[in-house]
């Protein structure tokens, strides 16, 4: 299993960058494998992106915007589940994970 991160490397939008940073940084800081796809780069990775967003989650105008989250090819959500998830200490239930990784313990 791998979690995608669809990201924009070319957004003009502050807290769109901000946001894809937070959830990278999350995922590397807790040695979560996962894939950045970059939207901007590879347009049927986008579309495939926008077509397998449930209905309910698609903004009433535009496109969704990134960073958008899978577990394969199961949506996980967007930057606000992401969050929600992440105040509520639900992160690897949010992503589709069993559990935490193995992190050795510096006190063994």
């Amino acid at each position: 299993m791998v979690i995608k991160v669809y990201v924009a490397s070319s957004s003009g939008s502050i807290s769109v960058k901000k946001y894809q940073q937070a959830v990278v940084g999350f995922l590397e800081a807790n040695r979560i494998n996962f894939q950045e796809v970059d939207i901007t780069m590879l347009e049927e990775q986008r579309l495939w992106m926008y077509r397998n967003i449930p209905r309910d989650k698609l903004p009433k105008k535009g496109n969704p915007l990134p960073p958008q989250i899978f577990n394969e090819d199961r949506y996980c959500g967007d930057y606000e589940d992401f969050f929600q998830s992440k105040e509520n200490n639900t992160v690897f239930a949010f992503l589709g994970l069993s559990s935490q990784p193995n992190v050795k313990d510096s006190e063994s």
